[in-house]
Formats: structure tokens, C-alpha cells, sequence
């Protein structure tokens, strides 16, 4: 399919993952090569190409369970911005969704959440970024919770505690994201049952923490804390708004904001899952 100027529509593959990278960086987004196989492995991936080749609009969605899918990456070059790429790829996701009888839910910069609210996507809670450039400023352990690697016997209790959270069953991301930043894939024990866990990724610009899922405040603060020990500046993580006493211990071990997001619904009231349990979202482009 071809757009009003020539552009024309098609499903995004392993060949187009130089254009993909190309787009977060125009973005100055943390994707790198590999979240975008990955991305494209786990869902469904929709282009706007120019007569040229260039790939100049993009946008994936990530099918959850039966119920729901992510909808991420609409990105446009910022010399082909404000022609409606962003909306005819965003329209054409939702339509197949729709077919599929699958909520929509995404993550929304400020940038684009007026677009997405144009669209019918309704606001339910925020997080934040924050990126930490230098060593940080650690303090005392949590001393009653007990933070080690994640092993293979520890998944039964994850994906438990996981699901629930999440509103969908997501191992098979969950397991990539275990093997891509191994220092950060830690789990909080209490009382010999996992009272949390993390999971990160490395990143363009940075290491990415997250998800983070947990039971309590205290165990996130643990397994946060064992992460900054284990894994190398720069590092961004994404936190719920609702934690202002983690908020605070962020910045006092040296990380700064970076800008804020809304999670976005569409076809419902609200989000699937728990939010009370997760306190770092795998990014926003994953949920």
C-alpha cells in the first residue's frame, strides 16, 4: 500500500533492521539492533519506506496473552515528520488489533501523547526516566532481603509473581531479556521465596534496568541497589511515579531525570495487570 506521497506501506523483517536502529537514533532513543530483532521476533513490525529505499516510519506491536498487545516504536525521520506516517501506521496497527480482539496499550512520550489521545487512547498511571552517568552514591544494604543471580530454578516463582503484574504471561521475553544483560538479572529472596525480581538489556546509549517487579518497596530497593553494584554507567531505568521514596534514593546515588511517560489504554478502562506490583517497567517500548 502506498501513501498519498508515494510512500509505500509493508511489514518490517530482519532486512530492514539498519533502518530500524537509524530511526531511534534520529529519536535519540536507547533501541539498539538487537532490541529490534528481538522486537520483530515477538511481534509484528509495520514501515513506511521512500521510493529510495529509506525507511521513514515505523511502528511494532507486541501480542500479550490473548487479550492485549504493546504498541511501540512509532517512529517518523525527523525530516518526514507531520506528513501523517505516524498516524496512517498507528491506524493500520490498531485496525489489526481490533480484528484480533486485542486492547491496545502503549507508553507515551509527551511528544506523542496528544496523538495517541486523538486516537481514543485514554490515560491510566506515569513513570519516569532516569539515567545514571557515573558511579553512584550507594548506601546501606537492605539487610532482611537477599538478592543473588537469577537461576533456573527461580523461574516457576518469577513467572508467578510476574503474570499477575503484568496482566499476561511473558517468558519468552523475560527469558531474552535474562540473556541480554546477565549482571542485572537478579532475584530478591524472603524467607526462601522470591519476593522480587530484574531484568535489564544493553542499550544504544545505555544499560536499560527493567522490568522490575516486586512484592514490596523494600525488595525493589534491594535488587536496585545490588543492580548499581553489578552494572556499569550509563544506566537508565524507568520508575512508577508512585514511589517517591525510591524516587529520592535514585537521586541521591547520583541519577537525574530524564523525561516522563503515560501508559496509555485503548478499547478499555483500564490497564491489564497489577500495577502496585511493578516499580520499573521493561521500557516503553516492552511494557
Amino acid at each position: 500500500m502506498e501513501s498519498t506521497d508515494g510512500a509505500r506501506e509493508h511489514r518490517l523483517g530482519p532486512e530492514h533492521l539498519a533502518g530500524c536502529t537509524a530511526l531511534s537514533e534520529s529519536a535519540y532513543w536507547n533501541q539498539n539492533e538487537a532490541d529490534w530483532r528481538m522486537m520483530l521476533e515477538l511481534g509484528r513490525g509495520y514501515g513506511l519506506s521512500l521510493a529510495d529505499g529509506t525507511l521513514a516510519a515505523s511502528a511494532v506491536t507486541l501480542p500479550y496473552g490473548t487479550d492485549f498487545a504493546w504498541v511501540s516504536m512509532v517512529l517518523v525521520l525527523p525530516e518526514h515528520r507531520r506528513k501523517g506516517y505516524a498516524t496512517q501506521l498507528l491506524r493500520r496497527a490498531l485496525q489489526d488489533l481490533k480484528a484480533e480482539r486485542r486492547i491496545a496499550v502503549l507508553d507515551a512520550t509527551p511528544a506523542g501523547h496528544d496523538v495517541y489521545a486523538q486516537e481514543g487512547f485514554c490515560d491510566t498511571w506515569g513513570f519516569r526516566r532516569y539515567a545514571l552517568h557515573q558511579a553512584p552514591n550507594r548506601e546501606d544494604s537492605v539487610a532482611d532481603v537477599k538478592v543473588r543471580p537469577l537461576a533456573e530454578s527461580d523461574w516457576r516463582q518469577v513467572l508467578a509473581l510476574d503474570e499477575p503484574a503484568f496482566g499476561a504471561r511473558r517468558e519468552q521475553l523475560l527469558r531474552a531479556l535474562a540473556q541480554r544483560l546477565s549482571a542485572g538479572a537478579l532475584v530478591a529472596k524472603r524467607e526462601g521465596e522470591v519476593a522480587g525480581f530484574l531484568l535489564g538489556r544493553d542499550g544504544r546509549e545505555a544499560a536499560q534496568l527493567g522490568p522490575l517487579v516486586a512484592r514490596d518497596a523494600i525488595a525493589a530497593k534491594a535488587l536496585l541497589d545490588a543492580a548499581l553494584s553489578l552494572v556499569a554507567p550509563p544506566v537508565y531505568l524507568d520508575l512508577v511515579d508512585r514511589e517517591a521514596g525510591l524516587r529520592a534514593w535514585l537521586e541521591r546515588c547520583g541519577f537525574e531525570f530524564q523525561r516522563p511517560f503515560t501508559r496509555m489504554v485503548y478499547g478499555a478502562e483500564r490497564t491489564p495487570g497489577d500495577a502496585s506490583l511493578v516499580f520499573c517497567p521493561a521500557g516503553p517500548e516492552l511494557g
